[in-house]
């Protein structure tokens, strides 16, 4: 396994981890949970991904469990919560959101069911327009003067937005975000390579992204006729199916498999090490609800030499979708 650091900050992550959405605490049993994590860590991995809002707060809970059972040294790894959503299905209005209460709650629920003395990385988990950003960044700075967490960060936030922070953070002298978390893959492309361009370039944020096989597609279980595997179909996220599971992204996944075959891996594996060819990104996050989905695109890791000019130029070829930057 290979670290990268966090943009601009001296935190050394893995560039693969594992992330608990969808999966931990709802999807999968716990027991098979503690496999994946464990095997993540043998392998390398050192951060795991959490959020409040994930399987309504039961996801940190198993998480947490896997942690206090392992005895990892707790300087060994990363750990993350996100808060905006709230834990609750039905959540009041001081239960979510990014103001101080609510942050500054959700900070402490979080800990309380991963069973951490901090949190490593605490993210704004969708911005928040009826909170000041100076509220959002004073918060944030407290939390972190407290010892509750070491670095914030933001999700799905617009480059306006994560700039703001830094401009209030500045003016303020205090810690703005190192980090961004948000959805990159090869048919959700904009934000990584043209709308945060120049926050790479002058403020060294870091990435951590999500959904690198979107949701699932990218695995090419979708391109066979087994409707076991077709989840996005029957079950409640018509919000992916309406934005990834497209007939023109299933027939670009078909020429995928094609050129993966041509390399002797999986179509998984070459959209990960993709990702990973981008240098601005600092890890993917995995999602499996299987050990041996976890061990497939672990690998991806070592198939990133594979991605040459040649392999890009057919990917891109394939894609026919590369961000066009805006004319100034």
């Amino acid at each position: 396994m290979e670290y990268n650091r966090l943009g601009k900050s001296g935190l050394q992550i893995s560039q693969l981890s594992l992330g608990s959405w969808l999966t931990f605490g709802s999807q999968i049993d716990d027991s098979v949970a503690e496999k994946m994590m464990v095997y993540a860590y043998n392998q390398g991995v050192n951060f795991f991904d959490n959020a409040e809002v994930y399987a309504h707060g039961r996801s940190e809970v198993v998480m947490g469990n896997i942690l206090k059972k392992q005895n990892w040294p707790r300087d060994s790894y990363i750990i993350s919560s996100k808060a905006f959503f709230g834990d609750r299905i039905d959540p009041k209005p001081t239960q979510h959101g990014l103001s101080r209460k609510h942050l500054t709650e959700a900070c402490e629920a979080a800990l309380n069911r991963l069973q951490l003395e901090y949190l490593d990385l605490y993210f704004c988990h969708r911005p928040d327009k009826e909170v000041p950003m100076e509220e959002v960044v004073w918060t944030m700075h407290n939390l972190i003067q407290q010892g509750k967490i070491l670095y914030w960060g933001t999700s799905e936030w617009s480059a306006q937005e994560i700039m703001e922070a830094h401009l209030v953070a500045k003016e303020n002298h205090l810690i703005a975000p190192a980090v961004e978390q948000p959805q990159y893959n090869m048919f959700v492309r904009d934000k990584m390579e043209v709308e945060y361009a120049q926050l790479f370039k002058n403020i060294g944020m870091g990435t951590t992204i999500w959904s690198p096989l979107a949701s699932g597609v990218l695995t090419g279980k979708y391109n066979t006729n087994d409707k076991e595997s077709t989840r996005l179909t029957v079950e409640k996220n018509e919000w992916l199916k309406d934005t990834v599971l497209t007939e023109e992204n299933v027939n670009k996944t078909a020429e995928l498999i094609k050129l993966a075959e041509e390399l002797a891996i999986s179509v998984a594996q070459l959209a990960i090490a993709w990702c990973l060819s981008n240098p601005n990104v600092s890890t993917v996050m995995l999602g499996a609800s299987k050990l041996w989905q976890l061990e497939e695109t672990l690998a991806s890791d070592e198939k990133v030499e594979l991605i040459t000019e040649e392999v890009s130029n057919k990917i891109e070829t394939i894609l026919d979708n590369k961000p066009i930057p805006p004319m100034f």
